[in-house]
Formats: C-alpha cells, structure tokens, sequence
C-alpha cells in the first residue's frame, strides 16, 4: 500500500468516526423516537383487534368521566366536593383571557391577547389537564389535595369564587379577581371554619404545568427559560436552563416564583410569603413543549375560623418595563448578564434604546442608531488602539534587527531589548490592547441584551422577518454539525465583516507567523455559535464592524506613519533620565528580565 492509498484510508476513517460523533441523536431524541416506537406498536396491536388507532375507547372514558366513589368516601372530609361534572368559567379584560375549571377551582388556561405564537397562533402560557393547582391539606386524618375536588362557581362581573364545601359553615374557597387593563390577577384563599380540621401548622401549596412552544427556535426556549424565584429580604435567583434540577428553598421566606418562558412568564407573589418550599425543572421530550416546572411551598397556618391568603397571578410579556411596572423586582427575571455587564446593560444600553424607542422609529434604525451612538462614544478608545498599533508597525524593522543580533535561541535577552526600544521610543507595548480590552464589557453586554430583548419579538426589518430570532437564508432539513439545520445570512455577513477587520488590523499592527492567523479562526467559531442567535444580535455586530472600520480608515487617513517614526526617533534621541521614577510594574518587570538573564549566564 503507497503511501497516498494509507492517507486517503486514513482520513476517510477520520470523517467516519467524526459523523458518528457529531451524529449521533442525543438523549431527547432517544426518547422521542422510542415514544414513535410505541406509538406505532400500540396502532398496530389495536387493528390486529379490529380497533382503528383514532378511535376513543369508550369504557375508559366512561370511567375517568363518572369514577366509582366509595359510599363512605362520600361521608369523609369533602365527601360532596368529591364527585362532579367539570365545567370552565372565563374571566377576560384587555390584556387576559383566562379560562378557570370547577374541577380543582384553578386556571386551566391563561391567552395573553396581542400576542402571537411564531406560527400566528393566540399565544396560550398552558392549557389542559398539564397544569395542576391546589392545596395539600391533612384533614381528619388523610391528605387531600384541592386539585382532585370539585368547586362551586360563582361569577360577579369580572370576580368569580370558586368554593369547595367540607361541611355546614367550613369550606375553602378561591376567589379571583381581574381588573381592566391589567396582566394581574388578585387571588385570595379563605378557609372557613376548618381550624379544628386541619393539623399542623403549615399547608402545602402546589402548582406544576408544562410551557408550551411560542417561538420559532424551541433551542432558544431553552436557553432562556428557568422556574425563578426571590427570598422576602434576597436577591431573585433561578434554576438551570440546561438540566433537570431541583432546589430545596429554605434560606428565608420566598416572596414569589415564576415559571419563566423566553418572552412570557406565569409568577404567583405571596403577600404575606412563602415559609420555605422547594422548585424542580425538567426538559420534556414530548415536541411542542418547552419546560415541565413543579412548585411545592408552605404557607403558615394560624388555626383560626377565617385564614385568609392575599397572592397575586402575574400573566404577561417579559418586556423590562412591563415587569418593572408590577412591583416585586420582577424585572430581574430578564437576564440582563452577569456584573458588570448588567449595570451596563440596565443603566446604560436598555435608557438609551428606550429614548430612541419613544421616537417611533423601525427597531432596525434603532439598532443602526444606538451603533453610532456607542462607536462615537468609543471613538477615543478606537484612536488610541489604532495608533499604538501603528507605533508598533514603524518599530517592527527595529524589532527584526534585535531579533537577528541577539538570536531567536534567547528569547529571554530578545524581550529584555524589546523593552529597552520600548522605553527609548516612548512606546506602550499594550497600548494596542487595553483599548480593546476597555471596549469588550459593551460588545459582551448586547451578547445577552438583544436576545432578551422582548421589544424586537415579531419585528421585522429588511429580509428579517423577526429581529428576535434567526433568518434562515437557507433552510438544510438536516442538522449539520456545528451550522444546524438552516444558515443566517446576517450572521454569514457578520463573519464576512469580521474577517475583513482582521485582515485590515494584521495590516495596520504589521502581524506576522502564527498570529496573523490566529484572528481569522475566532469569526468562524462565531459563524457556528451565533448562527442560531437573533437576526438582530447579527445586526448590530455587523453593522459595529462596518463603523469600525469607518473609523479606522478615517483615523488611518489622519495618521502619519512618517511623523510617527519621526516622533519615536526623537524620543529615542533624548537622554535617558535615571532619576525618573519607575513605575512598579515597569520596576516589576525589570527585575524579572534581569532574574532571567542571570539565570540563564
């Protein structure tokens, strides 16, 4: 065998092994197809039997519609809130549609009006038989779950009360209440004359449902979708967005949870707070939904004949200003980044674009306006990195000479002359960088200000008919690893830009060997990693690039590289001043490069 046969058997193992890698289905898909498995095993079992897969079974209905009930069930605690017909009640303003069921006296279903799913559908937080709400209570001496009993209706204006009985004068009872043009919903649970049924000194309350998919990337949902909550005297804190988890909440009494969404959030905020509880999030494999979250939290229980527990729903938008308007800190379910880059996001970014917001303007001119707004901003920062870059570029033929005397086997000496020219020319060797590094907390903040970002949702501009998420200039059908199933034109011409700009600095800093190519691999790790990101992240990244290298060209034009070099030589010609104080890191780094040397002699 030659030797190009071995290299061509070679890398086609390489390949191979590479596609099983990047390949292979993950564990949600594991399940998902063994779900199809099953499926289609239990379709084909029932026409072996002469049942059509579509057909209901009858008998099963019958029975989950009309259960048999024990004779002395009906006897014990709640025994005629036990069995019922289950039937939905509407409470509805402007903002709000929300859909209320005897069976359990919760919501069932909560439409957030305006708002539309990404395939244009009316935007529903839950729906069904997913979500589950009630109240664990030890009465007579067995635990009884609310979600299980059946209510009494009753409706006044936009109020209802739903009142499940135990007895003569002892009952629970839910009352709900929406006001006009608000996302709240006031809700209050009175229990009535059960002080000597109930034992212990706390009652269980809990709620789990299961969101549903509202955008077009479910992977996006994901990233951004947590169950949150916030301690009476704490900050607001959160569970994973990547894993299953659970968390024992005992540090202090909890003032509210959120079942957080990417866009929307379903909060309940206890009035007189939670004594302690307990939040667990999973990833369902099912396809349409997003997160499966489950609340369990105590409330305290006084014994008396009229418990009464003050709370409030939040249904809506997860617009800053929306969250902020509540109360609460609900705000700070919007993940603005970690510190610093959420001040600057908060207190910088998101006052500015609210300004240019109030113009009316399209949110792709505002994003092209808060660009220039923040590249003039930055302006003096770009002069001085391009300028120390040029220093660096007239040194360079200086630098080679150094090299070629000392000698590339002594590097130690080499950097020591560097530092020597350094000091005589009057440059700063990291004046190129520190700019940059100075200018890097506001390109990372928009990292997670534009996802967030619920304004751009729906919005369009140009080709992007969404600036929330991707634009799929084309669309594969097939994951492709590192790229995905589609490719975003925008983020294809912010790589485009990215490479330009770094061609043009290897020009300007006069980079050489390995580092002039270093700078072309980040934009590529870019392409794969913001592919699926928001058209509108792409955006301002692109257009960033555009203005820098505006400016650049405007600085180079105003830059002398002859003046330059002129400059630097009559700071060489100068008498070197040994009284001058050093400062301790120049002092620092003399010492080590004289540690070195000796060291090496």
């Amino acid at each position: 065998m030659d030797r190009n046969t071995f290299t061509g058997l070679f890398l086609i193992m390489i390949i191979l092994a590479g596609s099983f890698y990047f390949l292979k289905p993950n564990e949600a898909e594991v399940k998902r197809e063994q779900v199809r498995i099953d499926s289609t095993k239990r379709a084909d079992s029932l026409k072996k039997i002469g049942v059509s897969p579509n057909q209901k079974d009858t008998t099963k209905t019958a029975a989950v519609a009309n259960p048999a009930v024990d004779s002395l069930a009906l006897k014990g605690p709640f025994g005629t809130a036990i069995t019922g017909t289950e039937a939905n009640t509407v409470l509805e303003n402007e903002k709000l549609l929300i859909t209320l069921s005897n069976k359990g006296g919760k919501i069932t279903s909560v439409e957030v009006k305006g708002q539309k799913t990404f395939t244009g559908k009316p935007l529903i937080l839950f729906d069904g038989n997913e979500n589950k709400f009630g109240l664990n209570l030890n009465a007579a001496g067995k635990v009884i779950n609310t979600n299980d009993l059946y209510f009494t209706p009753t409706k006044t204006g936009n109020t209802v009360t739903m009142r499940a009985n135990y007895g003569a004068n002892a009952y629970v009872e839910y009352v709900y209440d929406l006001k006009a043009l608000s996302n709240k919903v006031a809700f209050n649970i009175n229990l009535v004359g059960l002080q000597q049924v109930i034992a212990g000194n706390t009652i269980g309350l809990n709620w789990q449902t299961t969101l549903l998919q509202q955008e077009k990337s479910i992977e996006s949902e994901h990233r951004y979708s947590a169950p949150y909550y916030k301690y009476l005297d704490g900050d607001v804190n959160h569970l994973s967005v990547s894993k299953d988890e659970k968390e024992d909440l005992s540090k202090g009494k909890i003032q509210w949870f959120s079942f957080k969404q990417h866009f929307f959030s379903a909060s309940l905020i206890s009035k007189q707070a939670f004594e302690k509880g307990s939040l667990e999030v999973k990833i369902p494999t099912a396809p349409g939904q997003v997160k499966f979250y489950d609340a369990n939290m105590q409330l305290p229980y006084a014994h008396t004949a009229n418990q009464v527990y003050e709370m409030e729903f939040y249904f809506g938008t997860n617009k800053f200003s929306t969250l902020k308007a509540q109360g609460y800190d609900l705000e700070q379910q919007v993940d603005m980044g970690y510190w610093p880059l959420k001040y600057i996001n908060r207190f910088i970014v998101l006052p500015v674009f609210n300004f240019l917001n109030s113009f009316g303007w399209n949110y792709g001119l505002i994003i092209l306006v808060l660009t220039i707004l923040l590249k003039v901003a930055l302006s003096p920062l770009t002069y001085k990195s391009y300028l120390s870059m040029a220093k660096m570029r007239v040194l360079k033929p200086e630098m080679d000479e150094i090299k070629a005397k000392v000698g590339e086997d002594n590097p130690t000496l080499v950097q020591q002359e560097y530092l020597k020219l350094y000091k005589k020319a009057g440059v700063n060797p990291l004046g190129g960088c520190l700019p940059m590094v100075l200018q890097l907390p506001l390109v990372m903040a928009f990292f997670f200000f534009f996802p967030n970002l619920f304004e751009l949702r729906g919005e369009s501009f140009l080709w992007m008919k969404d600036l929330s998420t991707y634009d799929e200039f084309i669309k594969f059908g097939v994951k492709i690893p590192f790229i995905g199933d589609h490719l975003s034109l925008m983020c294809v011409l912010m790589t485009i830009s990215t490479l330009i700009m770094t061609y043009f600095n290897n020009q300007v800093s006069g980079a050489t060997g390995q580092m002039k190519y270093i700078g072309y691999i980040m934009p590529i790790i870019f392409l794969g990693v913001l592919n699926s990101y928001p058209a509108g992240l792409n955006y301002y990244y692109f257009l960033a690039n555009l203005m820098t290298f505006g400016q650049q060209f405007l600085i180079r034009k105003m830059v002398d590289d002859e003046k330059i070099h002129a400059l630097i030589q009559q700071n060489k010609a100068r008498p070197a001043d040994e009284k001058k104080k050093k400062s301790k890191f120049q002092q620092r780094l003399d010492d080590y490069m004289r540690q070195q040397q000796q060291a090496k002699k």
